[in-house]
């Protein structure tokens, strides 16, 4: 379901509910559009306001205090309810804001999440059947905790009446296809334009740098190399059949790796699976042993010898140490 308004309507009205160390980027880049809609426009297009679950000021994870308008409880009526968070977001799960986002689907509200929100909602039982998506570090960790749920890389998502979106400068991109959608083109482009942003994102693109610009060069079969070890974590496989997949033979594969990435193709592979561990270790609950054979090591000592060579900690001591990226899916506090 998209939204659907025309000019002559009332106000389409937003309402975001800030949690605890919620994303400013995200938030400021959803609100923004709406603003500039209704100042290009010269009409009243959009209402917005600002919520906290108890009406109380939280802080965003940059420091900053956006005042909240009132909380939750006291929500008026609202079209669509956005759910912006950012690190920690586990802590901010509470049966009350169960309960409450629960009661505004019985209203018929769209809900929809900024950042790390869908895993608010996930964890409401609020995304079952339906696409989502979120923050692409985080991604990893929601598919471990939600397998049932299909959790995508794209910028946002419009499932019926789901709305998420990843975080950073994505909500920009998703308002202004809203925008674009609801409205004009013509008014989706002005506003673009008061922002410079040249191109508005569609909601297919992804959300990660193109993996040959990550990789500093457009030698297409080293980019197939690494497209395929990004995709074969668990069950890695060999260098043979990656070399047979890629279409040349081990040696020059080898030799791309050495030219281009100052490295070989195993060590590169092994860095792929451990940065992904790390992302498991920190943003879930689940066993070390089992986080070992998601990232395809056959036992948990050998996967503890490798984890020390690369990041100089073990991974069980890299759980215990305060943390700069969140622990975002910790065991959960309610049932």
């Amino acid at each position: 379901m998209i939204i659907n308004m025309h000019p002559q309507e009332r106000p389409f009205h937003f309402t975001f509910l800030l949690v605890p160390n919620y994303s400013m980027i995200a938030v400021t880049t959803a609100i923004e559009p709406l603003r500039m809609a209704n100042q290009v426009s010269n009409k009243k297009l959009y209402e917005w306001s600002v919520v906290t679950l108890d009406g109380d000021a939280v802080t965003a994870s940059n420091g900053l205090i956006i005042q909240p308008e009132d909380s939750l409880y006291n929500l008026p009526s609202t079209d669509a309810l956005f759910v912006c968070s950012g690190l920690n977001v586990s802590q901010a799960f509470s049966k009350p804001l169960k309960k409450a986002l629960c009661k505004l689907t019985k209203q018929q509200t769209i809900l929809g999440s900024l950042c790390t929100g869908a895993y608010l909602l996930a964890r409401c039982g609020l995304l079952e059947n339906y696409r989502c998506t979120l923050h692409w570090e985080n991604i990893a960790g929601m598919r471990e905790e939600f397998p049932q749920i299909q959790i995508t890389d794209e910028l946002f998502e419009m499932d019926r009446d789901r709305y998420t979106c990843a975080g950073g400068s994505a909500p920009l991109d998703m308002m202004l296809w809203l925008i674009r959608k609801n409205h004009s083109i013509k008014l989706s482009t002005e506003i673009s334009e008061q922002f410079m942003c040249d191109r508005i994102r569609d909601h297919n693109d992804r959300q990660r740098i193109p993996l040959h610009l990550q990789l500093g060069t457009n030698q297409t079969k080293l980019t197939e190399a690494v497209t395929l070890m990004e995709a074969n974590i668990e069950e890695p496989i060999s260098l043979e059949e990656l070399s047979q997949y890629v279409g040349i033979s081990r040696r020059q594969l080898e030799r791309l790796f050495r030219k281009h990435l100052n490295c070989v193709p195993t060590r590169y592979y092994m860095n792929i699976r451990l940065k992904r561990a790390r992302l498991l270790l920190l943003q879930t609950s689940k066993p070390i042993i089992d986080i070992a054979l998601a990232c395809g090591f056959v036992s948990a000592p050998h996967f503890s010898k490798c984890y020390r060579n690369f990041f100089e900690i073990s991974p069980r001591e890299e759980r215990c140490k305060p943390q700069d990226i969140p622990r975002v899916f910790d065991v959960p506090v309610w049932n």
